[in-house]
């Protein structure tokens, strides 16, 4: 789909190496900060992970800045965690560090930015680990503002198999009391849907007057999908009055929240499974996904930013509510659907994926991906389905659920083909070019026609 470089284009992917969560995304200085897990010289996860740092003017053009933070010092790795500044503007990164051989209780680390590039960071001490509490799995700070004082929660795992966050409190960041578990939710219950054995990457956020803890779903070293509650907060505890599964797939987890520059509620993602053709870089990050409240339902929505470069587009019609047009870059797909509706992309060596509307929902299917055989995401007849195509994938979103999809990357166009009832519209995502040094890798252009 690009044939200048065989790698997404406006999905974040480093030079080269392994990377796993978003971390810590900030706005400053007329710009976004993006870090996140990475693993150098590899393409398969290890737990040495080091920070890695990226900006950008709009969270679509990324340039790499290099390693933030590293293992050593006491760390066998640095895990992922979260960002906040205070009233003052001082930053504050709060990671997990492990130690080998026990990498399910972490220890909760502090650094701070050498400079206000934010590229290199030095650590603190070492604040806290697992209390005695049951807790078997820790990681993961999620560090917030709550009143006149800052909140922690941390990811966790109880005896018995029920999944939690533990909170901590502070008045200056430096010295924090534990107020005990925050939520907790049993593995053992199915309905309306199973929220796994320990939380990885618990957040909370307010969207209006309503509070929401995202949280991604683990058990047993088997990581699953994206799941949240709605409800309330106070003193840092959170009560759920409904639990609802937003991503669907075995693609997207450990999304990290953040706040735009305008203040709107955010999330972004990491996409597993996109793969380097030549070996030299595994996963991507997602687009930043706006979040909204339907009701009880967390509704995400890509990022507003992302049009600034699409331009309208034509489509063939074949006759009999079919459609086809040939993408040579990224598109933007908006199509309202119906039972019978099927959205396909092929290449020459075959079909990369295939949505076909079942009457409930989308079934996802990608031939030779055992793990997107008729994955099931729901989508309600006559409401819309929007698919943002790069190489080597897609990301589906509606207002019940999103999904995204690895896909083989290939240099030839890619042919988009829809049939059955549906109203489509279809975006080409245009090029944009972003700076680079001997020290910064930018993301490729944009490409489309």
């Amino acid at each position: 789909m690009n044939a200048h470089e065989l790698r997404p284009a406006f999905h974040f992917t480093a030079a080269e190496g392994w990377i796993n969560d978003p971390l810590g995304v900030t706005w400053k200085d007329g710009q976004y900060h993006l870090f996140y897990q990475y693993v150098p010289g590899r393409t398969t996860w290890a737990s040495n992970c080091h920070w890695g740092h990226a900006t950008s003017p709009d969270m679509v053009a990324w340039t790499e800045q290099g390693v933030a933070v590293a293992p050593g010092d006491g760390d066998d790795g640095v895990w992922s965690g979260s960002i906040v500044t205070d009233a003052g503007g001082a930053a504050t990164m709060f990671y997990t560090s492990v130690a080998e051989p026990d990498l399910g209780i972490g220890t909760v680390r502090t650094a701070t930015p050498d400079d206000a590039s934010w590229n290199s960071w030095t650590k603190g001490g070492k604040l806290m680990t697992a209390p005695e509490l049951g807790v078997v799995a820790y990681r993961d700070p999620f560090v917030f503002r709550d009143g006149g004082q800052w909140r922690m929660f941390v990811g966790a795992g109880l005896e018995g198999g029920t999944a939690a966050a533990v909170s901590y409190s502070s008045p200056d960041l430096k010295q924090w009391t534990l107020d005990g578990i925050a939520a907790q939710r049993s593995g053992a219950e199915m309905e309306p849907v199973w929220t796994g054995t320990m939380w990885e990457c618990p957040q909370l956020f307010e969207i209006d007057g309503s509070h929401v803890l995202v949280t991604s779903i683990w058990e047993d070293d088997v990581l699953h999908y994206v799941a949240y509650g709605v409800g309330s907060y106070s003193d840092g505890t959170f009560t759920a009055r409904s639990w609802g599964q937003l991503s669907y797939g075995k693609s997207y987890y450990a999304p990290s929240f953040f706040r735009d520059k305008d203040g709107v509620p955010a999330l972004i993602f990491w996409v597993r499974g996109v793969i380097s053709p030549d070996g030299q870089w595994a996963s991507a990050l997602s687009v930043p996904h706006t979040l909204t409240l339907d009701g009880d339902t967390l509704v995400a929505t890509a990022h507003a930013d992302l049009a600034n470069y699409t331009q309208a587009a034509r489509v063939e019609q074949l006759g009999g509510g079919a459609y086809e047009t040939v993408l040579d870059g990224g598109a933007d797909l908006r199509c309202t659907v119906a039972a019978g509706t099927v959205i396909c992309f092929g290449s020459p060596d075959g079909q990369l994926a295939a949505l076909r509307h079942n009457g409930a929902g989308l079934e996802v299917t990608a031939p030779g991906n055992a793990d997107f055989n008729g994955v099931f995401l729901p989508v309600a007849e006559g409401t819309d389905v929007r698919v943002l195509i790069d190489a080597g994938v897609l990301e589906i979103s509606g207002q019940q659920g999103i999904m995204a999809v690895p896909l083989p990357i290939t240099a030839a166009a890619v042919t988009l083909t829809v049939t059955g009832p549906q109203e489509l519209s279809l975006a080409m995502v245009g090029s944009v070019e972003t700076p680079q040094d001997d020290h910064a890798k930018a993301q490729p252009a944009l490409t489309g026609r």
